[in-house]
């Protein structure tokens, strides 16, 4: 996230007068690097070129010399946000080729947990984004909701952000006996907090001016870029792979895809506040009706997939994730490819900031919701 007191560190001139600046890269220790070389004609923006490389650590090269139940955790620490989905999506792929049968409990399982995911994730946005346009509250207001899915997450993955939970044929342990309870408590917490969104930020005169009008992208050119998640849909692009191509039971569960047509950056905060309204509905419909039964299928040891090629996509909370394995026959994944929504994403924005102005740079890059390392992988 990018903050309107990031420091500019260095600057140039180019032979027309106009004024080059970067911004970033900051710490490589940091979670996210982006390098921006901005082009810009007084305070309007002529150009951004993204940088990326900084936080590069070829993870499709590593997940090949790993096996198929080892890989699919190296890919929490892509979009970390959304790390229990990525993983989602990796079983969903392998299991394609070993034709298991998921038990119904491991499939309302591994849902609950999407959109807790979810709803944590679009938490972290909410807040984060707010105190970028100079709203510090909000923050405090985000992190108390999520940290009460974090705490849920602790109690039955052993892990509150990276919680590699998922396995071939269904997840690596059952619920934690308070799981249900826990869950319904922080449903209640939700309903009973979440107008203060719309009061501190949604319905704000100043938070509207800043975003209203901002960053404007057309459906022709979401849709040309191929963007995917809330970017797409903020654009009025049908786009949610939970109801184009559902997987587990998302077609048995009644919620809606979410669409904005203004194609701006109000219009994709709206997209996601009205997200994670939806992954309630989702998860009330659940909660009271997982069933009984094994929270796994019984797998080999060694899983080595058949010769020949899966994809699997799933809906993260940035957007489309896609999952592409050719295999050999062997324990190990001959070639493995991810289509990961951010990069996508952040390659429009040069086409939605080119005329605007260098301090509604943050309200644009906030409503993309980038997680670089889910794009430099």
């Amino acid at each position: 996230m990018y903050r309107e007191t990031e420091i500019i560190k260095d600057f140039s001139t180019d032979g027309n007068g106009d004024m080059i600046i970067n911004v970033g890269p900051q710490h490589p220790a940091t979670h996210g690097v982006l390098h921006l070389v901005i082009t810009l004609n007084g305070e309007t923006i002529k150009k951004i070129e993204p940088h990326l490389g900084y936080i590069h650590r070829s993870i499709e090269k590593m997940c090949e010399s790993l096996t198929f139940r080892q890989f699919i955790y190296v890919t929490s620490r892509m979009d970390y946000l959304s790390a229990h989905i990525n993983n989602h999506a990796c079983v969903l792929c392998v299991e394609q080729g070993m034709e298991v049968e998921i038990p119904p409990r491991a499939q309302v399982i591994r849902v609950l947990m999407d959109e807790l995911t979810r709803i944590a994730s679009h938490e972290l946005w909410w807040g984060a984004m707010a105190m970028d346009l100079g709203a510090f509250t909000p923050f405090f207001h985000a992190f108390r909701e999520r940290e009460a899915i974090n705490d849920i997450m602790e109690e039955t993955c052993g892990a509150r952000l990276t919680m590699n939970y998922n396995v071939p044929g269904g997840v690596v342990n059952d619920l934690h006996p308070n799981f249900q309870k826990r869950v319904k408590e922080f449903l209640e917490l939700y309903k009973r907090k979440v107008h203060e969104y719309d009061e501190l930020l949604t319905e704000n005169v100043i938070f509207i001016n800043r975003m209203k009008g901002v960053g404007v992208l057309s459906a022709a050119d979401a849709i040309s870029y191929g963007c995917s998640g809330p970017v797409a849909r903020g654009s009025g692009v049908s786009c949610d792979v939970r109801k184009i191509y559902p997987y587990e039971i998302y077609d048995q569960l009644a919620f809606d895809e979410v669409l904005e047509t203004d194609g701006d950056s109000l219009a994709r905060y709206k997209v996601r506040v009205k997200e994670m309204n939806q992954s309630i509905k989702i998860i009330e419909q659940l909660i009271d009706n997982i069933p009984e039964g094994d929270f796994v299928a019984k797998t080999k040891n060694v899983l080595k997939l058949p010769k020949g090629e899966y994809y699997q996509r799933v809906e993260t909370a940035r957007g489309e994730l896609g999952v592409y394995i050719i295999s050999e026959g062997s324990t190990m994944p001959y070639r493995i490819k991810f289509r990961s929504p951010g990069f996508s994403n952040l390659s429009v924005l040069d086409k939605i900031a080119r005329g605007g102005k260098i301090a509604d740079l943050i309200a644009m890059m906030g409503t993309l919701d980038l997680v670089i390392p889910d794009i430099d992988r």
